[in-house]
């Protein structure tokens, strides 16, 4: 579902107008019918009010369900270091640091190689 939509759905399970959220966000009702039709977007201190007024995370406004929830195994394996004592999930944690510096470097060079063979051809 994309961002106009959500704000859609949202405001009506709320059972809020146009008038009313664009009331509780301070902006001018034209501009929520721009949200929701896709006309314009919304900047990040008017997201945060639409959150608040929606009672949502604005993670909620922006991202599908499940969009940025890691995949089921790697979220058994998280609620498995939620139990590790406070040493050890500091351990997994710069493991996991690790792990992904590694690879934002290794995607960094692939792009600087990409870019590199663009010049010469």
């Amino acid at each position: 579902m994309s961002f106009p939509q959500r704000l859609s759905a949202l405001r009506k399970e709320r059972g809020m107008t146009q008038q009313g959220l664009a009331d509780a966000v301070q902006v001018h009702i034209t501009q929520i019918n721009r949200y929701e039709g896709g006309d314009s977007q919304p900047t990040l201190e008017v997201i945060r009010k639409l959150a608040i007024a929606l009672g949502v995370s604005a993670d909620m406004l922006i991202f599908d369900k499940g969009e940025r929830d890691p995949d089921d195994s790697l979220r058994f394996q998280f609620e498995a270091i939620c139990q590790f004592e406070e040493e050890d999930k500091k351990v997994a944690q710069a493991v996991l640091e690790g792990l992904i510096l590694k690879h934002q470097a290794k995607q960094s060079l692939q792009r600087q190689a990409a870019k590199k063979r663009e010049r010469g051809a």
